[in-house]
């Protein structure tokens, strides 16, 4: 799917780096199977609902404000989309950076698989 920015994975990463729940929400398919590894933790989910809440509004908590979206890059692999993706941001440890790669598969033109690899947050 295109969307007026792009890509549905260029979308997400734009989505994610203004924190917009909401429009992340509307990429993801209801019944999206989503897994995700973070230095400490890995994340799973099979609702767009459970994404949002249990996954990445624990990612990005209230109190980590992420600033400006640094790089965005998508591409194709096999049968699925590539979208990898950096922020700067700060809370209360000080400035950090992030990034992301994520694999994803379109399901009735929203985002219905999605396997992701943080950086963690890294000293800026």
């Amino acid at each position: 799917m295109e969307t007026g920015t792009g890509s549905l994975g260029e979308t997400f990463a734009h989505a994610l780096g203004r924190k917009d729940f909401e429009a992340i929400k509307e990429l993801l398919h209801p019944e999206v199977d989503f897994s995700g590894l973070t230095p400490l933790c890995s994340w799973r989910a099979t609702s767009a609902d459970q994404v949002i809440e249990n996954v990445l509004s624990q990612w990005f908590e209230p109190g980590d404000q992420l600033e400006r979206v640094l790089d965005v890059q998508t591409g194709a692999f096999a049968d699925c989309c590539r979208v990898g993706y950096r922020f700067a941001g700060h809370n209360d440890d000080g400035p950090f950076v992030v990034e992301h790669q994520a694999y994803y598969a379109e399901r009735d033109g929203r985002i219905g698989w999605m396997r992701a690899v943080s950086s963690g947050f890294r000293p800026a």
